[in-house]
């Protein structure tokens, strides 16, 4: 019997169809306005797992997927004067319609590439909008929906039943959070069931009974999954973000209409984060299958990776994690093409009962993928019932083993270098040979050695990641090992070249005669910053870079520095600061004064952690990431930067209250011999998406420090 999680009644119990046999399910799908990434992927790979494992109930299933192509219509879309699908269509200088098209194929070639069954159904919303208008006329007759200038909204105060899924109750909405923010709505937690066009919208646009407009987000799968699924629901899958609000607002107007049960099951997948964080475009941490692909990864890497860890938890995605994952991916794929000996079909039924019920006690995927690897791995059955045992269960499991476990090449451009390769090797000229394999694999191309010769296969992820590092936990952390030099400098290269270079010159010209190393963070910053770091390591001995195998927060990759230091000081210079003269002696020197935390070029001040302003004083509130030097040993006794801040944004500012709140002042050295250029990664980003993010840095800071204003500089005098 088939078990899940049910979120409205909160604990696990079985999944009873209302049709004996018969298993209709619902699926919120993709907003196609861009890309679908892995983290929306995960939440899909759910609901397919599910699938597999009622129709190994023997049930039929029938599924509908929405595609959501009229886009998300919360009121700051509205603001806006728009919505996702239009704004992404104007910039593209196409139509809403060509627009969604495209993403909508780029999500179904992504799901195909993941093993993810298709749908029965994907209803577009832009096509059932008389539907939405329906259902809105049925609240409307039920009391339940009111109207105010054109817009319609849908009345929570007069359904009783709000709030049971997520626990946010009209209550605990009335100060508005976590709600539209609408003046024209009786109350926080009222909703939009139909919104009035502003002025001057064309596109997207529909008459109604309250004049032109369009529907609101929640309305879409209500209407939708009535259309093809009737009044009542067996299974409602969705993401933990989609609880509040979407499933909430979509539950209360179901039910609000028809009287009746909307969802006899509700099922919500875990983030996937990224790095720790969320994954989301703005955080710079968003990958899609394509991207996995070009990396060199399988994309049925990620499907064993998110099969590894129950779907109720979150899962931090790490590329490092991915490679593991295809690693043992190919371990599964070459015991699946076992043909030698006799098949004993009995002991391969055993792994196929086991797995499913693995997967019958609410979706036990990591149980099921733990006894497939022992399964394939044991050497007590003939490789032909290996083979059979995992092919059977990979139709639960969905993990392609019936692949090949590494492709071979035939002709292409790397035919007559592998052909060189192996005469060098008969000239027992090894080391030329290893050259030659180093450029194979830049073709993508590794070859194997073995009695009869060599062959060529397919690159993977594994191949292409050797030097690289996903996370600073990959570097052994030194800490506590005594120094070994004077200072440790810390940068964070991005794709700025002629700036690294004119930056790491001017220390090497300045450093007057001490110790210093040079720690560059190769910030998936591009083939340019790879080929010149590449050069200087042979010029500079003490130059290290760690190659991020893609593009580490702020606050990990100089975590990572940290970590690798062996510098009595650290110094952290941004690639736009130019040394003019020795900026090494006044920082030892400073710093050799115990009471002193943190010293560098620029500082601020503020009288009340809201407001920030650049100071002439000598002692300041908080250092400029730009400069900052610290102890190395600081680490030891403060810990870690924050990697939340992904942004480079006030996470020297928080480091700097760290130290302030130890009892230590922060020092500017005015005449340090220093000059500050562009700073290019504030300069060429977007000023929209770099605010946005400077604001969510600012309000965790803010969040941590707001109670003590008794740290800051000012606040001596005042007392």
């Amino acid at each position: 019997m088939l078990r899940l999680f049910d979120t409205r009644s909160r604990e696990v119990r079985p999944l009873a169809p209302l049709r004996d046999g018969e298993l209709r399910m619902y699926s919120c799908g993709p907003t196609v306005y861009r890309s679908v990434h892995i983290g929306n992927l995960r939440t899909y790979l759910l609901a397919d797992w599910i699938k597999r494992a009622a129709r190994a109930q023997g049930w039929k299933v029938l599924h509908v997927k929405n595609i959501t192509d009229v886009g998300h219509m919360r009121q700051e879309m509205a603001e806006r004067g728009g919505d996702k699908v239009i704004a992404a269509a104007l910039a593209a200088g196409r139509t809403p319609r060509e627009i969604a098209d495209h993403f909508e194929q780029e999500f179904h070639e992504a799901e195909a590439k993941l093993l993810i069954e298709p749908a029965d159904v994907f209803p577009r919303a832009t096509d059932h909008v008389p539907q939405m208008l329906e259902l809105i006329a049925k609240l409307e007759e039920r009391g339940l929906a009111y109207r105010v200038d054109g817009t319609v909204y849908f009345d929570t105060a007069g359904h009783p039943g709000y709030g049971a899924l997520s626990g946010n109750t009209p209550d605990l909405l009335r100060s508005g959070a976590g709600a539209e923010v609408d003046p024209a709505k009786r109350h926080p937690a009222d909703f939009t069931l139909w919104r009035a066009a502003d002025p001057g919208r064309q596109m997207m646009v529909w008459d109604s009974p309250y004049g032109p407009g369009f529907p609101g987000w929640h309305i879409e799968c209500s209407a939708m999954s009535m259309t093809y699924l009737g009044e009542q629901i067996d299974l409602h899958t969705g993401g933990v973000d989609n609880i509040f609000p979407h499933h909430e607002d979509e539950l209360a107007q179901s039910e609000g209409a028809t009287g009746g049960q909307f969802v006899r099951h509700w099922v919500h997948g875990q983030h996937l984060l990224a790095d720790g964080v969320k994954m989301a475009k703005s955080q710079g941490n968003v990958y899609t299958v394509t991207d996995l692909e070009e990396r060199g990864f399988d994309p049925l890497a990620f499907r064993l990776l998110c099969a590894q860890v129950g779907y109720r938890t979150r899962l931090n995605f790490t590329l490092a994690a991915l490679a593991a994952a295809e690693h043992g991916l190919r371990r599964l794929r070459r015991a699946a093409a076992g043909r030698e000996g006799d098949v004993d079909l009995a002991r391969a039924r055993e792994l196929e009962l086991a797995v499913q019920q693995a997967m019958e006690d609410d979706l036990d995927l990591p149980s099921a993928v733990a006894t497939t690897f022992v399964f394939a791995a044991d050497r007590g059955m003939s490789p032909a019932t290996r083979a059979c045992g995992l092919r059977a269960a990979d139709r639960l499991l969905g993990l392609g083993l019936d692949r090949s476990p590494a492709a071979l090449l035939g002709e292409g451009p790397w035919a007559e270098l592998a052909e060189l390769r192996s005469r060098l090797r008969r000239m027992a000229n090894f080391e030329e040979a290893d050259r030659a394999r180093d450029q194979l694999l830049t073709l993508r191309a590794v070859p194997e050695d073995g009695p009869g010769g060599s062959q060529l296969r397919r690159a993977t992820a594994l191949d292409l990641r050797r030097g690289l590092i996903s996370s600073p936990q990959e570097v052994p952390d030194g800490r506590a090992d005594p120094d070994s030099l004077a200072v440790s400098v810390s940068i964070v290269a991005g794709p700025y070249p002629s700036d690294l270079e004119r930056c790491l010159a001017s220390l090497r010209r300045c450093s007057a005669g001490h110790e210093v190393e040079y720690l560059v963070v190769e910030n998936d910053a591009g083939p340019e910053v790879a080929r010149l770091l590449a050069s200087l390591e042979k010029e500079e001995p003490r130059l290290r870079r760690f190659r991020a195998d893609h593009q580490l927060g702020e606050g990990a990759a100089r975590n990572l520095t940290v970590r690798a230091a062996r510098g009595r000081v650290i110094l952290m210079l941004d690639t736009g600061v130019e040394a003019v003269g020795d900026c090494f002696s006044p920082v030892l020197g400073a710093l050799s004064d115990p009471e002193v935390g943190a010293v560098g070029r620029w500082g601020a001040r503020s009288s009340d952690l809201r407001e920030f302003y650049d100071s002439e004083e000598t002692e300041v509130d908080a250092i400029d990431g730009y400069c900052l030097a610290t102890l190395r040993r600081r680490f030891s006794e403060l810990g870690f930067f924050d990697e939340r801040y992904r942004f480079y944004r006030m996470l020297d500012f928080n480091f700097s209250f760290a130290l302030r709140g130890a009892g230590l002042r922060l020092q500017r050295i005015p005449d340090l011999p220093v000059v500050m250029h562009r700073h290019r990664g504030w300069e060429d980003s977007d000023p929209e998406e770099r605010d946005r993010l400077s604001r969510i840095n600012f309000r965790r800071f803010y969040d941590r420090w707001h109670h003590r204003t008794d740290l800051l500089v000012g606040s001596r005098s005042s007392g």
